[in-house]
């Protein structure tokens, strides 16, 4: 049988890979699954790769659905997800509960990673926060841009011990607890906040499209809501 594919944001790379072996189990069929900034998932899907099910931003998928791109009724909601900031495992962690205590978190960093905010809507609210610090001058030579959060987290921990140390990345929380190797200092101060809902839909031109419900049943299933939560949606 061919393989299901799959288009989705980051922020859904740990839960996909928990179900892998059940939903093969099941159905016989592979998950091919491409992970990225939801911007570039949305504009491979108009480009015409393959795609059997959707996972992004509510507003992305309301927009495709507008589009004539997605099945309306097949969405279906994994939760929010909210950013965080994370340190390489056994490195100090610093409090960012709070404007002041992210403030200093943020000075007293050696370098900050996160995604590129010419590229997500992660990027562009983290340089907005750095902003309304008051902070630009200061950071920005500490700043380090990957093409998402994830590429953000693998770079912090493939770093030698001394290039590791002092560095902060700011990215989705369900990236944060989906690599091992990293501990989450917590997530942004609520004034801060960005708090994303996803969305999991079936694309108009799926060629498997019972295979893709069953696959959409399993992320949102209420029997699964353990699962997300400790994935990082909530």
């Amino acid at each position: 049988m061919g393989a299901l594919h799959v288009l989705s944001g980051g922020a859904a790379r740990g839960l996909i890979a928990k179900l892998r072996e059940e939903f093969q189990r099941q159905t016989g069929r592979t998950i091919e699954a491409r992970f990225g900034a939801v911007g570039l998932m949305r504009d491979r899907l108009l480009a015409g790769e393959a795609c059997d099910v959707l996972i992004l931003t509510q507003a992305l998928i309301e927009e495709l659905v507008v589009a004539g791109r997605v099945l309306p009724e097949s969405a279906r909601a994994l939760g929010l997800v909210r950013t965080g900031v994370a340190v390489r495992s056994g490195e100090p962690v610093p409090c960012v509960e709070t404007p002041e205590a992210l403030k200093a978190a943020l000075l007293a960093a050696r370098a900050i990673y996160f995604a590129d905010p010419a590229k997500t809507r992660a990027g562009t609210h983290l340089m907005q926060v750095v902003q309304r610090l008051g902070l630009t001058p200061e950071l920005a030579p500490k700043l380090r841009f990957f093409g998402n959060g994830s590429a953000a987290l693998q770079a912090l921990t493939e770093a030698e011990p001394a290039d590791a140390r002092g560095v902060l990345v700011c990215t989705h929380m369900t990236e944060i607890l989906a690599t091992p190797g990293v501990h989450c200092a917590g997530v942004l101060p609520k004034s801060f906040e960005l708090a994303t809902v996803y969305i999991a839909a079936i694309t108009v031109r799926s060629e498997q499209p019972l295979a893709a419900r069953l696959l959409i049943e399993m992320l949102a299933t209420p029997e699964a809501a353990a699962q997300r939560r400790a994935d990082g949606f909530e």
